[in-house]
């Protein structure tokens, strides 16, 4: 059943690419500018539209803390929890630095849909993990790895939502080259619920123009400057051709030409998003906005209201600005639709709830 779900949503992705702007900004948008964007396809617009769960998650404390985990308490005490998820995160980038990119964005495409709650892991067939945005997601055996080894030290204490943020966290220290190591608070609770139909709405595509993006960030609580600061992630990771090669289809330059023919024949091929220093997260990504980025929505940021930014942080006598910004959002992002002990729950296996 899972597979024929793949299968599906995989053409759902060609037909997505074929009609252009993804759905919905979010689940809190309303439903007549949803439709407006498939104007042009009104059966299918008026699905994804219309099939939308709940209200959006916003930022909140929720109890969360620093060091949460080495809490001297009967419930959540685990000394070293963090640094054994830091131990797997390591081992895995260590033999492909492209995880290290999947855990950023697995934790991005988490907290986006229904909050950090982990639900992008249940593993069911109509949950998150199956919508078509999360189809190229990589770095779940990362997070079971790292499930494993803490179910084995501390049973029933660091939730699957935590381990999701640490390693994304540990991931950006890692791809820096080991220079941006922030703290990421913890105490979320996984949630039990996920809907593959929710994750279209709820998540900017690589199509969004910048009322799309600014609206979809803006829906989960963060700013036009979070927006631009947290897309500097795509400065690591792959683009599939589909999502891309249309805007460079009348362009003679050597990079167009070189994207063409990498790309021929072959929409599912995966490209560098960052032809430059691929494997490093840095602000080359800012470098590349005006030319050299891959999707519509990188491009979206070379407009009047984000280039100044964008022109400060590719800026080399800015030297380390990207990098603290983007550790601050990283860290703000986290505390989207957190869960409490009230709503969710520690799940023994991060792939399916606990009952």
């Amino acid at each position: 059943m899972a597979k024929q779900q793949r299968q599906f949503a995989v053409l759902v992705v060609a037909l997505l690419a074929f009609l252009g702007p993804a759905a919905c900004g979010d689940s809190g948008a309303s439903v007549a500018g949803c439709l407006s964007r498939w104007r042009k396809v009104p059966i299918l617009g008026k699905l994804l539209c219309t099939r939308i769960r709940g209200s959006p998650p916003v930022l909140g404390s929720s109890g969360l803390s620093v060091g949460y985990y080495n809490r001297n308490d009967s419930y959540s005490y685990c000394p070293g929890a963090e640094e054994i998820v830091r131990k797997v995160v390591g081992e895995f980038i260590g033999n492909d630095t492209g995880m290290g990119a999947g855990l950023i964005r697995m934790f991005f495409h988490d907290c986006f849909v229904r909050g950090c709650d982990a639900s992008v892991l249940l593993n069911a067939a109509d949950a998150e993990m199956y919508g078509v945005p999360n189809l190229s997601l990589r770095g779940f055996e990362v997070i079971d790895a790292a499930k494993t080894r803490l179910e084995q030290e501390c049973p029933k204490k660091v939730s699957c939502a935590d381990i999701v943020a640490f390693a994304a966290r540990d991931a950006t220290y890692f791809l820096t080259g080991n220079k941006t190591f922030f703290n990421m608070p913890a105490g979320r609770y996984d949630g039990n619920v996920s809907f593959a139909n929710e994750t279209l709405p709820n998540l900017p595509g690589p199509f969004s123009d910048l009322k799309d993006l600014k609206d979809t960030f803006a829906a989960k609580g963060l700013t036009v400057s979070d927006m631009v600061t947290l897309s500097g992630a795509h400065s690591v990771g792959r683009g599939q051709c589909r999502f891309f090669i249309d805007r460079f289809a009348d362009r003679s330059d050597a990079f167009a030409e070189s994207l063409r023919a990498q790309c021929y024949g072959n929409d599912g091929y995966m490209v560098d998003q960052d032809y430059v220093t691929s494997d490093i997260l840095d602000n080359q990504y800012y470098k590349n906005i005006d030319k050299y980025v891959l999707f519509a929505s990188d491009a979206a940021l070379n407009s009047t209201e984000t280039i100044g930014l964008v022109t400060d942080y590719a800026n080399s006598s800015y030297q380390g600005l990207w990098e603290s910004k983007f550790a601050k959002a990283m860290v703000k992002m986290g505390y989207i639709g957190v869960k409490t002990k009230a709503d969710g729950e520690i799940r023994t296996e991060c792939s399916k709830v606990n009952y």
